[in-house]
């Protein structure tokens, strides 16, 4: 390895006191809350407040795929995958606005088991709850693996499988022991930590290259010395500075870019057991709003965080991070197609001194522990709500949080077997295979929840055949695209006129409309549901309380009966009674000592501030792509 590992002791001595400080931190949330019901194991007693919230959300999105894989392709291609995170802060806000107060109304822990009680049906819960189990073991588990390994092999020099065991160890302990209250308070540790420590780096980088404007000419000029002198291979991209690209030619044309990153990701922000239980926790719809808003907020430093730095790397060293030979990339980074994915810990290990080395190496770990975390807690959530609980239904709630614990070790068990394939798969193949994977498996799933939410005729027969059809496109999709990858730099194109002439983009707005016409069109043909069996679980039929009668109101905690072990869900009618829990199963009641307008107003300026914040953003951007004449749909 050209690249050294974190061998001084300042470096080592920091991330060992980083670690201590977490597991610190979450035994110190494991006593500071009561954790012997589900409703405070799996929700965190509905108790946290809107920085929580919004730094968790924040932190369980921003994992270590980011600090390699954006920054990998910031210095492979540009700034273009910026789009998936500002796309991402309207789809956060409509979280907190149209989808929590309905999920919050049906009583819910899991979004299968909304479902369930939208439709009534039981098939569609279970097959939304193997799906969901299925996604995070074999792509989300993958991806933290995939980049926290490469990360660790290339900056420490440890071995891989130590490593990730010990890194999983730690990690399943304070989830098992602190359920989602250690995992929200770590999120916010480490939220902090990524935050500070990246922008040191992002500093110290411009201060290196000489600043943007310089960055944008060496960037340009960052061409491998080892390559093919008779081809374009290592060549910067002409348009790496423009987010929006050539509609036709373009590596991410810019009408697909925005289908995709908008739609095609409502599903993970709206959708998704991971962010969504982060917001169910919130003690209120205020502190929920809140948290939507901060997080929506964060989302725009990945640009500055992760791509900026990904492109000076390759500014930097233009023949490790951009190598093109396989001979070349196979001495710098062990793997003969590329290097790009060593941009960001390439720039640790060589611009910054030592001890701050470390604390670079403890942000990595954070992001690699708080996806980890997310992802055990939240699987945990949906097998033993959706899933043992149907096999066991008089389980009582002790033995649902046994259950819920042995799954997260046997999570773990399942992530340390994944490692031999993670580490077999060169060139970032699995982390494009997991892309694929969420992108075709995952927009059906927001077409289904969006319909179920907004439209009252969609009954247990669409929803179930309709997402099955959209998945089968989408499966016979990624099938063609396993079978025919995309050739190396300066290989003969053989791809089929579909994958050549349909980027994954538009194929993932066409999935959308697909779901979204077989869910319409087989719910019209068929009987409709009951209007009282819909009653709390859509927009229009949600559990709504006057404001004025919460005044004089006392608070009163909504707990799961002891008296009926075979159902955990709320009592519905106890919210119905108890106007301090608006919209809610407990989570959204204002607390007497709590002012409500005053919160309610200052969460909604906040809202329209936000919102002109992405307009600026949005409009500038697009304005200039469309003054570029060669960016339009056709070519003149």
């Amino acid at each position: 390895m050209a690249t050294p590992g974190l061998d001084h002791w300042a470096d080592i001595l920091v991330v060992i006191i980083y670690f201590i400080f977490v597991l610190g931190v979450g035994v110190w949330s494991v006593y500071r809350q009561k954790r012997g019901s589900v409703s405070s194991y799996f929700l965190a007693g509905r108790s946290m407040s809107w920085f929580p919230v919004g730094a968790s959300l924040f932190s369980s999105n921003i994992g270590s795929e980011h600090f390699v894989g954006l920054a990998g392709t910031g210095a492979a291609a540009g700034i273009a995958m910026i789009s998936y995170e500002w796309a991402s802060m309207p789809l956060v806000l409509l979280l907190a606005w149209l989808f929590l107060p309905v999920y919050i109304s049906a009583g819910v822990y899991t979004l299968p088991e909304f479902m369930e009680k939208r439709f009534g049906g039981k098939r569609i819960r279970i097959y939304l709850s193997v799906l969901a189990l299925v996604l995070y073991i074999v792509t989300k588990l993958a991806v933290s693996i995939f980049a926290g390994a490469l990360f660790i092999q290339l900056a420490l020099g440890w071995d891989m499988y130590i490593s990730i065991v010990a890194l999983l160890v730690i990690t399943g302990i304070y989830t098992i022991l602190g359920g989602l209250t250690a995992v929200i308070f770590t999120d916010t540790l480490q939220t902090v930590v990524m935050t500070l420590g990246s922008f040191a780096l992002v500093g110290i980088s411009f201060h290196k290259i000489g600043g943007y404007e310089r960055l944008q000419v060496k960037y340009m000029e960052a061409i491998p010395s080892v390559r093919n002198p008779n081809s374009t291979c290592g060549y910067p991209r002409g348009d790496a500075f423009h987010i929006f690209r050539d509609a036709v030619e373009g590596d991410n044309p810019w009408p697909g870019l925005i289908l995709q990153s908008s739609l095609g990701c409502l599903w993970y922000w709206c959708c998704d057991q991971v962010i969504v239980q982060r917001s169910l926790a919130a003690r209120n719809m205020s502190h929920a709003k809140g948290g939507s808003i901060l997080a929506g907020y964060l989302k725009l430093l990945p640009l500055f965080m992760m791509i900026l730095p990904g492109m000076i790397s390759r500014a930097l060293y233009p023949d490790e991070v951009a190598c093109v030979d396989p001979a070349e990339c196979k001495k710098y980074c062990d793997n003969p197609v590329g290097c790009s994915n060593i941009a960001y810990p390439k720039l640790v290990l060589e611009l910054l001194p030592y001890g701050v080395r470390g604390l670079l190496m403890a942000v990595m770990l954070s992001a690699i522990m708080s996806s980890l975390t997310s992802i055990f807690n939240s699987s945990s959530t949906i097998f033993t709500m959706d899933l043992w609980r149907r096999m066991r239904p008089s389980a009582r709630q002790r033995e649902l949080l046994i259950v819920g614990r042995i799954f997260i070790v046997f999570l773990c068990v399942i992530s340390i077997l994944w490692i031999p394939l993670v580490r077999s798969s060169q060139g970032g193949q699995l982390f494009n295979y997991i892309q694929a994977v969420q992108g075709y498996l995952g927009t059906p799933i927001g077409a289904l929840f969006v319909l179920a939410v907004l439209w009252k005729r969609m009954n247990e027969n669409g929803a179930f055949w309709g997402i099955a059809i959209g998945h089968l496109c989408g499966v016979i999709r990624m099938a063609i695209d396993l079978a025919y990858p995309a050739p190396d730099c300066g290989e003969p194109e053989t791809r089929p006129a579909i994958l050549l002439n349909v980027h994954y983009t538009y194929f993932g707005a066409l999935m959308i409309l697909i779901t979204s016409s077989a869910i319409i069109v087989i719910s019209l043909l068929t009987k409709a549901q009951p209007e009282d069996e819909i009653q709390g679980t859509t927009w229009w039929t949600r559990i709504k309380v006057n404001n004025k009668e919460k005044k004089d109101k006392d608070e009163v905690p909504v707990e799961v009966k002891p008296e009926k072990p075979e159902s955990l869900d709320l009592d519905v009618s106890v919210v119905k009674v108890d106007p301090p829990h608006e919209e809610q199963n407990g989570v959204t009641g204002n607390r007497p000592d709590e002012p409500t307008k005053q919160t309610e107003n200052s969460v909604e300026a906040s809202y329209i501030t936000y919102v002109i914040t992405i307009v600026i953003i949005t409009g500038s951007q697009l304005g200039t792509t469309l003054a570029d004449s060669h960016l339009w749909i056709t070519r003149p």
